[in-house]
Parts: structure tokens; C-alpha cells; sequence
């Protein structure tokens, strides 16, 4: 009879270290899931103060047991990892021994500053605004890639990656430099070459086209105008660069007092291009650029219909004509500034 009872005790005790390692013990619908995010240095400690106050487990004390079991303290690897309503102690902690988190979609557009880059960057991964900007600003470590503080934003071409949450400052700036390459790479690399231009010469001209316009059927046209100013030792005369050396991207009207600006930002006090893109140029202003439209204009203006389209004129005649009526049309609509 005792024995019996010994046999059953134990069968009783087994059940429950089963459920304790593989029933489901999170917290969460049938259908729910949930990411957990495990900041760089945390301990067991702190793992499991997170997942406490996310009130992620059902039985804290079982996944205790079983952490101790597998010895999640010596394993614990930072990251983003989803976690799924079904999961067990077992799973969810292996998933964290093996460091299987999960990707994070990092997508940005035009940028127009290192401090706008990183603010909108660090929304992303776990690398804050300042260690960002301190490594986009720190003078060796990106001089190893052949950029400068005021080249550096050539570096990220706007589009959409792939990283884990837990990418470091430095880790990003190298990743964003590989893509950097691989974008280059090539048939781009090659037209750089044939039209004269150094990769980061081409995307600072695409930033300021893209600055320019937001049509791109005529991007290529604007780029031509640029190439045709610059093979004429033409100064650029690109409002865009007023703007950003005035630090103000709101102004719609550029005014002769503003043209003054001791800055090498100046296109218009400056011959040939600025020190650096004024943006992070999209894809398609920077190809603008490599297949820049061949044509005689020197000269465009935005036309007074306000569609975003400009008038391309080949002399300076023409061009003030089309820039008066755009003026009066701003005039008309009380744009003063």
C-alpha cells in the first residue's frame, strides 16, 4: 500500500515539473503576442523584474524553477524577442539562451540634419540620439570609411533595413556603410565615374534636387541644370543651401539679405558644390543625378501655378520673367517669408 501511494506521489510530483517546463505560461489571448525587449547588461535579475512588470508570466515561481534548471543567468542574450500566447517556460527561455530575437524594420527618409537622423534612428533600436550622433560626429571612426562630419549623411541611403534592436551606435554606422557600398556597387559607381563626379559629390547634388522638387519626372532635367552650372564654373545658386545654412527650412521666399550668410553652405557666394548633402537624398534624386537630362538650361524657377513643377529657361532674360511671375503669384497669397 505504501508503495502505492510512494508510486502515485511521484507520478503527482512528475506531472507538475512536466507543466512547470512545458505548459504554456504566458500571460497573453489565444491570439495575442507580445515583444519583449532585453536592454544590453541586464542580468537575471533584471530579465525577470521585465518580465514581471509586463505581466508576461502566469506562474512567476515556475519559470524560476525552470530558469534555474537551464541556467537562463548565464545565458542571458539582449534583444527584441516576440512572445506568443502558447509558449512554455521551456520555449520562452531557450528562445532567450539562443539569443533568437527578432528583427526590427528600420526605414527613414530625407533627413535634413545628423540630430534629426538620430532622433528618428534611435526610435528603431536601442542605441539612444546621443551615442548615435557621437558616432556620426566622431572624426575617426568615420574618416575609416572615407567620410567627414559633413559628408557623413551621404552614408545612409533612405530606404528600409533589417537590424536587431540591440545594434549599437558603432554597429549601425558600420551596417549603414556596407548598404552604403552595395548600393554603389557597380553600375552606379561606374556612371559616378563617367560624369566626373566622386559618390559623395553625387549625392550631395541629389540633395539639393532634392530639395528642389518633389516631382521626380523632372529631377533629371534639375540635375541637368546643376552639371551645366558647374562645367560652366557657374555658381549653383540653390536656395535649398541658403536655407540650410540659415538653419530654417521653412522659408519660402529667400531674400537678398539672406544671400549674405557667411557660410560655405553660400551657393551663391561659393562656386561648385557645398561641403556636404544638405539631406540624406532619396534613391531616385541621387539616380537623377548619375542619368542627368543633357539640355542647354541654366536656369529654373517654380511656376507661379504652384503644382510644384518649375520653368527651365537657357537664359537669364527668360528667367527672370518666369521668377517675376512667381513672385507675384507668392505676393498674391500673402507669402512673405
Amino acid at each position: 500500500m505504501v508503495s502505492i501511494l510512494l508510486f502515485v506521489a511521484i507520478l503527482i510530483v512528475g506531472k507538475l515539473k512536466y507543466n512547470e517546463v512545458f505548459q504554456s505560461n504566458v500571460n497573453l489571448a489565444p491570439s495575442e503576442s507580445k515583444y519583449l525587449y532585453i536592454p544590453t547588461g541586464s542580468d537575471y535579475r533584471a530579465l525577470f523584474e521585465i518580465l514581471v512588470k509586463d505581466e508576461l508570466l502566469i506562474d512567476t515561481a515556475s519559470f524560476n524553477w525552470v530558469a534555474g534548471q537551464k541556467n537562463l543567468k548565464a545565458h542571458i542574450n539582449p534583444g527584441r524577442y516576440l512572445i506568443e500566447a502558447s509558449m512554455s517556460n521551456n520555449q520562452l527561455i531557450d528562445m532567450i539562451r539562443s539569443g533568437k530575437q527578432n528583427p526590427v524594420r528600420v526605414s527613414f527618409t530625407k533627413v535634413r540634419t545628423k540630430e534629426d537622423f538620430a532622433g528618428k534612428i534611435c526610435a528603431f533600436i536601442e542605441a539612444d540620439s546621443l551615442s548615435l550622433i557621437e558616432a556620426i560626429t566622431n572624426d575617426s571612426l568615420i574618416g575609416e570609411f572615407g567620410f567627414d562630419k559633413n559628408t557623413i549623411l551621404a552614408a545612409f541611403i533612405p530606404n528600409s533595413y533589417d537590424l536587431y534592436w540591440n545594434t549599437s551606435a558603432e554597429s549601425f554606422l558600420k551596417r549603414m556603410v556596407v548598404e552604403y557600398n552595395k548600393f554603389w556597387k557597380g553600375s552606379r559607381e561606374k556612371k559616378a565615374d563617367e560624369i566626373g563626379m566622386s559618390k559623395v559629390e553625387v549625392s550631395t547634388l541629389a540633395s539639393i534636387v532634392e530639395e528642389e522638387t518633389i516631382m521626380n519626372d523632372e529631377k533629371t532635367t534639375m540635375a541637368g541644370v546643376y552639371i551645366n552650372r558647374i562645367k560652366r564654373s557657374i555658381p549653383l545658386q540653390a536656395d535649398p543651401t541658403i536655407k540650410f545654412a540659415l538653419g530654417n527650412f521653412e522659408l519660402r521666399r529667400i531674400r537678398t539679405r539672406d544671400l549674405n550668410i557667411n557660410s560655405p553652405y553660400n551657393t551663391y557666394k561659393n562656386a561648385g558644390l557645398p561641403p556636404g548633402p544638405i539631406c540624406t537624398p532619396s534613391i531616385s534624386s541621387i539616380d537623377a543625378v548619375l542619368n542627368f537630362e543633357p539640355h542647354s538650361y541654366l536656369y529654373f524657377c517654380a511656376k507661379d501655378d504652384f503644382s510644384g513643377y518649375h520653368s527651365f529657361s537657357k537664359t537669364l532674360r527668360e528667367h527672370n520673367l518666369q521668377a517675376r511671375k512667381y513672385h507675384r503669384a507668392l505676393n498674391s497669397k500673402r507669402i512673405y517669408k
